[in-house]
């Protein structure tokens, strides 16, 4: 179902790139967050085999990837324009939850199907329209979180890294 062999080569290629890792403490840069949002997305779409999609909505065509250093929420954020979609879209397709230490020598990836927290999101919708309403309050972006609780007890563990090496996987 998931092709954690070719994730897992990704990780070690581009996520956890120890050489970089090295450079980035030698100047005193920040280790955390130096991976890009589109590096997870990339590493989602060769775990799952999915590929990107075009216009808002899900990062991939059935799956929302998202990631966060370990126990921290997953930040969801809809735009102005777009935004009411792509929470509708967000209750119908499988969720990737991407948890990182600080050096990103750990990782556990687990999924949830959008079904599972439709409710959640259902009880999103009125914020957001809210937040999109005319007039001088209205934003850009409304965002808002699902706790890394929630996603650890509902959540099937797909795969964990620790010390950078492949211990646990679904299959």
């Amino acid at each position: 179902m998931y092709d954690i062999g070719e994730a897992y080569t990704y990780y070690k290629k581009f996520i956890y790139n120890e050489e970089r890792q090295v450079l980035l403490k030698r100047y005193g840069l920040h280790v955390a967050g130096s991976v890009p949002s589109i590096d997870w997305e990339l590493f989602g779409a060769i775990l799952t085999g999915d590929h990107g999609k075009q216009g808002y909505g899900s990062d991939l065509t059935g799956h929302e990837i998202k990631s966060s250093v370990e126990r921290a929420s997953f930040e969801y954020q809809y735009h102005l324009h777009g935004g009411k979609q792509k929470l509708l879209d967000d209750m119908k397709v499988r969720h990737i939850f991407i948890s990182y230490s600080d050096d990103y020598k750990n990782i556990e990836v687990r999924r949830m199907d959008g079904k599972q927290l439709k409710e959640r999101f259902r009880a999103w919708l009125p914020g957001l329209e809210q937040n999109y309403a005319e007039g001088p309050g209205r934003r850009q972006r409304y965002r808002k979180s699902i706790p890394f609780g929630i996603v650890k007890k509902n959540g099937v563990l797909i795969m964990s890294v620790k010390d950078g090496e492949l211990v646990e996987t679904e299959n």
